[in-house]
């Protein structure tokens, strides 16, 4: 540990191993220590209470190597807020192992909620689907529809609608197009809609 620099994660640790009969007073002035930056006193910290850190992470999440990434982040939290840590509130190695269920607990809710998520996205992508294929289909039969009706005009009030309606020109720009006088052109896009609305059972 003391070879990384300081707010770095720990290297990889011996959970095992780690020591824990310091005594509180012991691991407080670690914990002081820690806080002015001296890292010789924050890797005998990490020697004296890892085991107990990652125990109970694994506790919580019963997946070591789940257990091995959050214990590491209870370190280098631990690492940079040893300055926060009040004896009147605690003992020093309450308050890490608060921090390491806090961590732990966090860690579940994390998944817990992105796995939710999945099932949500899972959830309404499977309603979008539908909705989509109920929707391609209603504007199939619409088209399909419209088609026929379009097929019922005259070729001069299908080729004024099909202008304005469906090449999105303008009365006097149909009118151009086809080369006749824009009271002609207004009357061809008139009757045609006419006849549209009545081939397919629109209510005026």
């Amino acid at each position: 540990m003391p070879a990384n620099p300081p707010g770095s994660a720990p290297s990889a640790p011996s959970w095992g191993t780690a020591g824990a009969g310091n005594g509180q007073a012991d691991l407080a002035e670690l914990l002081r220590a820690s806080a002015r930056g001296d890292e010789r006193a924050f890797a005998d910290l990490y020697d004296a209470v890892s085991a107990r850190v990652y125990g109970l992470v694994l506790r919580v999440l019963r997946d070591p190597a789940q257990s091995e990434e959050v214990a590491q982040e209870v370190f280098l939290d631990i690492w940079r807020t040893s300055a926060r840590f009040d004896p009147a509130l605690g003992s020093p190695l309450a308050w890490m192992l608060t921090i390491a269920h806090r961590k732990a607990v966090d860690r579940v809710r994390s998944a817990q909620s992105a796995s939710d998520r999945d099932d949500a996205y899972s959830s309404r992508n499977q309603d979008r689907e539908f909705d989509v294929t109920a929707e391609t289909v209603e504007r199939r039969l619409d088209a399909q529809r419209v088609r026929h009706a379009l097929d019922s005009l005259t070729e001069t009030q299908r080729g004024a609608v099909e202008l304005a309606y469906l090449g999105g020109y303008t009365h006097t720009e149909v009118a151009g197009l086809l080369g006749v006088p824009l009271g002609t052109a207004k009357t061809r896009i008139r009757d045609g809609l006419i006849r549209l609305r009545d081939t397919l059972g629109v209510n005026p």
